[in-house]
């Protein structure tokens, strides 16, 4: 079984900064891409960024020279530095990794359980 557990959401004014943290545990064989998706309320869920093993990284558009993806490959974590932070970043922000189980099972994603980022004056 695995775990995604997310933390570091919260409230923050405009321009201010959030980092947020997710951490994989249980029967991890594998990790390969990890990133970060959020969805605002009557939104569709999309992408934020994204980063591979070795890490490269890809970025929504919209959080381009705001944000930064990273990952501890030995600490099976991502994190998200979230900078310059506008409105229209509110929203839940999920973790996600593609993992290859000890059972050797095809990799799949896996979703954390969301952290609510609002950002407001």
């Amino acid at each position: 079984q695995v775990q995604l557990v997310e933390s570091g959401g919260g409230l923050v004014q405009p321009g201010g900064s959030l980092r947020l943290s997710c951490a994989a545990s249980g029967s991890i064989f594998s990790i390969y891409d990890m990133g970060w998706y959020r969805q605002a309320p009557g939104k569709q869920r999309e992408l934020v960024a994204v980063i591979t093993r070795g890490g490269s990284i890809n970025y929504a558009d919209s959080v381009k020279g705001r944000f930064t993806c990273s990952r501890d490959n030995a600490k099976n974590t991502v994190y998200l530095q979230m900078n310059s932070l506008k409105p229209e970043d509110t929203a839940v922000y999920y973790c996600n990794a593609v993992i290859i189980t000890s059972d050797f099972r095809p990799a799949r994603d896996y979703w954390g359980q969301g952290t609510q980022v609002t950002v407001s004056s």
